[in-house]
């Protein structure tokens, strides 16, 4: 199960997450997503644990607990939507129309 961690100190590293989530089982990835232009936490992160018991009691035991100071949010993640891509881009502006000047 894919679970989302959110509020999370710009201090917690993957493997502070890591270490976190394996108190409740195996732990295939843990990884704490980085601004590519500032090189900084974005404060939140993904975990993926194999067996949908242990992330439901790792959810379950996370969610608003208190860590590094902060208070974080842990639920199952959504799937990504097809299409969900949220560089959506603006249109051009609409054309300035021909105007007779007589």
């Amino acid at each position: 199960m894919n679970i989302f961690v959110a509020k999370l100190n710009f201090k917690t590293t993957s493997e502070d997450l890591l270490a976190l989530f394996e108190q409740f089982g195996e732990v295939t990835s843990a990884k704490v997503v980085i601004d590519k232009v500032t090189n900084r936490s974005k404060g939140f992160g993904f975990v993926e644990m194999p067996d949908d018991n242990q992330a439901y009691a790792a959810i379950n035991e996370l969610n608003e607990a208190e860590v590094d100071g902060r208070t974080i949010v842990v639920k199952k993640a959504r799937p990504k939507e097809e299409g969900d891509n949220r560089n959506r881009g603006g249109g051009s502006g609409g054309g300035g129309g021909y105007r007779n000047r007589y």
